[in-house]
């Protein structure tokens, strides 16, 4: 959606209270009603429903009406939020032209009232290109729902927080100027990206300050995880600024050395393909080499400095201590998993209970040998006698199975007393089992439930 800040010119208080009431009514409601808007909003004179009507033709606000009739605000409406805000401050006083877009933010340039160029950066997580933001980011953290402009929020005060520190501690980073909402306001490096610059004059020298800045990342307790050409920003004299920073982590995450590996391999296969840059072949074989540390330095050779920035921050990432009683809780679990899948990994749960396994007709030989076992000890009483005779059907299996066998096909009230143990048996073993239905089961074509599925959940209610 195109940024177009005329449109502020046009807005009134009313429309901007309106605005910040769908986003006090967002954060428990996914659409929020006209009347709590109404409610919140308490305008003087009344109209909110024309001010609502004014802000859908602006497409600051969705009206959506699939669950209920309500308002959402959209990442525009968002945007304008965040800017008045920023410009109430006095942050900035005129917005210009978009210099940059990514996958999850858009740059734009602002000017304040001295004429000092900034870079305004707005985070719109949710796009098509970046949406596995569950799994590639921690922001959720415990929460199971969410939205994506609360996402954004997080993601710029994030940056925010990691650039501030960054700059105090020293390292190649804009300056962290004010941040509200999802929007993040810093210095304009005067440079290039490194992905568009062709020819260096000191490849070696700048190679170097890439990789002392990862290093030096590491020894403050930090990854940056995305620390490639397009993040990396050069001037004419050659002065490296390092951008981007929501999804750093700490060198305590269990995918550090992954992470720290992975950034060391881009910068390494950057300069080799653009530069023609060569490396010793021997650089990870030899351990005791100085030349092949530094050009591929490793993560456990790196001494962490006396100020960590993860811990301050809050990076994310795992403990020694967490990690270790999360180990115990694993280990815990999967011995009793254990256990129970040694005593029914030969069962088939698939719903169907009619099946009879061999593990089944072995586990019901045993229930039987049991139950044989105690109507002798009911009879005779001789506690010693049936021990005896335990272990010497344990050892004679085979004869007492062709026995058996005899037995059966002689009697047949025994045979039906064997089935119905044999049935007592399997369901005694699957019980507190969930049985996995097959997708397809009491469904047709439709999707929906058929007639017989609908009488048999009936017959099985009653």
């Amino acid at each position: 959606m195109k940024l177009d800040v005329n449109v502020l010119r046009y807005l009134s208080k009313d429309d901007f209270r309106c605005l910040t009431a769908v986003e006090m009514g967002m954060r428990n409601h996914e659409i929020v009603p006209a009347e709590l808007i109404e409610r919140i909003a308490s305008l003087r004179h009344g109209g909110t429903y024309k001010v609502l009507r004014n802000l859908l033709k602006h497409k600051l606000l969705h009206h959506d009406s699939s669950k209920y009739d309500g308002f959402r605000l959209t990442y525009l409406g968002y945007d304008f939020l965040a800017i008045k805000a920023l410009v109430n401050r006095g942050v900035f006083s005129s917005v210009g032209r978009q210099i940059g877009v990514g996958k999850e933010s858009d740059i734009f340039e602002v000017a304040n009232e001295d004429g000092t160029v900034m870079a305004m950066k707005l985070h719109r997580l949710g796009r098509t290109s970046f949406r596995a933001v569950k799994s590639k980011r921690d922001y959720l953290k415990h929460r199971r729902s969410f939205s994506w402009l609360y996402l954004s929020r997080l993601a710029a005060l994030k940056e925010f927080a990691f650039m501030k520190a960054l700059e105090e501690h020293g390292f190649p980073v804009p300056h962290a100027v004010d941040c509200n909402r999802h929007c993040v306001i810093m210095s304009l490096v005067q440079g290039y990206p490194l992905v568009q610059v062709q020819q260096l004059q000191n490849t070696d020298t700048v190679f170097e300050k890439i990789i002392g800045i990862i290093v030096r990342l590491a020894e403050h307790g930090l990854i940056h995880c995305d620390f490639n050409e397009f993040n990396i920003m050069i001037d004419d004299d050659e002065k490296i600024t390092v951008i981007d920073f929501p999804q750093m982590v700490s060198v305590s995450h269990r995918n550090a050395e992954m992470y720290f590996d992975r950034d060391v391999e881009c910068i390494i296969k950057f300069f080799s393909k653009r530069f023609n840059l060569t490396f010793e072949s021997n650089a990870e074989d030899s351990e005791s080499d100085e030349e092949s540390d530094s050009v591929k330095p490793r993560f456990s050779s790196i001494k962490k400095a006396s100020g960590v920035l993860d811990k301050e921050l809050s990076a994310s990432g795992f403990s020694k201590k967490e990690q270790d009683d999360i180990e115990k809780f694993t280990e815990n679990i999967s011995g009793t998993d254990d256990e129970d899948t040694e005593e029914g990994e030969d069962l088939e749960e698939d719903g169907d209970n009619s099946t009879i396994n061999a593990s089944d007709i072995q586990k019901f030989d045993t229930l039987c040998l049991l139950t044989k076992d105690d109507e002798q000890l009911n009879t005779s009483g001789d506690v010693e006698e049936v021990q005896e005779d335990r272990e010497g059907k344990q050892v004679d299996t085979n004869d007492q199975a062709e026995d058996d066998e005899s037995e059966e096909d002689e009697n047949p009230e025994l045979l039906d007393r064997l089935a119905r143990q044999r049935k007592r048996a399997i369901q005694a073993a699957r019980a507190g089992r969930k049985t996995n239905s097959s997708r397809n089961a009491y469904k047709d074509k439709g999707g929906k439930s058929s007639h017989n599925s609908k009488i048999q959940k009936q017959m099985s209610s009653w």
